[in-house]
């Protein structure tokens, strides 16, 4: 592989389709960059709702986010989620935080105000993002772009095994309920809506581990770059 040329993988899909667990395991194999893009829109939700700001409230949530600073930094390899200074990478990992990035990621102010951010990382270095609309907004020149997905059963209960792992008391029907309405929300959103870029490579990971992923993906890429 060339390891001089900077080029871009688009990782999109629904919620709880395992896309940042294969972005991590893809960055690490590649030693490229991976951006959460996910991590951004959360640490907006949790800013919004720390505040009591109502997330479904446009004019609101912009007001509480104008000026607040987000930004994912590495420390010793680790990725952190900052937003004002304050690292909010263990707080953004619930079902709350992943509705409340739902609806703000609806926002239009929302969406302007990190995809600058996004493209910035991705012209500097080779980069890995995940999302439901990198190949077809963020980064629709991407030099590889894959869609990831799996059933809502399957993928509520990869999230129900995760979250349960973290200690956190859920209901496999609260996280399935979850699932289906976020894919709901995601998929009918006016503004960037979940859809597979026309070039996209679909993967079904039903019957496929998160390494299996990470492996079809990297030998895409490092096909096409021989």
């Amino acid at each position: 592989m060339d390891s001089l040329k900077v080029y871009a993988i688009a990782l999109d899909g629904p919620s709880g389709a395992g896309k940042s667990t294969v972005a991590k395991i893809v960055a690490k194999t590649l030693k490229i960059t991976y951006l959460d893009t996910g991590a951004l829109y959360r640490a907006l939700g949790y800013v919004c709702l720390k505040n009591g700001v109502d997330v479904n409230d446009g004019g609101a949530v912009e007001q509480c986010i104008k000026d607040v600073d987000v930004s994912i930094v590495y420390r010793d390899g680790v990725q952190s989620v900052i937003a004002d200074g304050e690292d909010v990478s263990s707080k953004i990992r619930t079902p709350e935080m992943s509705m409340a990035a739902s609806a703000v990621s609806a926002i239009p102010y929302v969406r302007q105000k990190l995809l600058g951010l996004q493209r910035v990382i991705a012209e500097k270095s080779s980069v890995i993002l995940d999302g439901r609309d990198i190949g077809t907004v963020v980064l629709p020149q991407a030099e590889f772009k894959f869609f990831l997905t799996a059933s809502a059963e399957e993928r509520a209960r990869r999230r129900f095994d995760e979250l349960t792992a973290k200690g956190q008391t859920v209901t496999y029907e609260d996280v399935f309920n979850d699932v289906v309405t976020r894919d709901k929300n995601d998929s009918t959103r006016a503004i960037a809506p979940l859809k597979r870029a026309s070039d996209a490579v679909e993967i079904n990971s039903d019957n496929m581990s998160a390494q299996d992923v990470a492996d079809f993906i990297c030998s895409t890429v490092n096909g096409d770059l021989l």
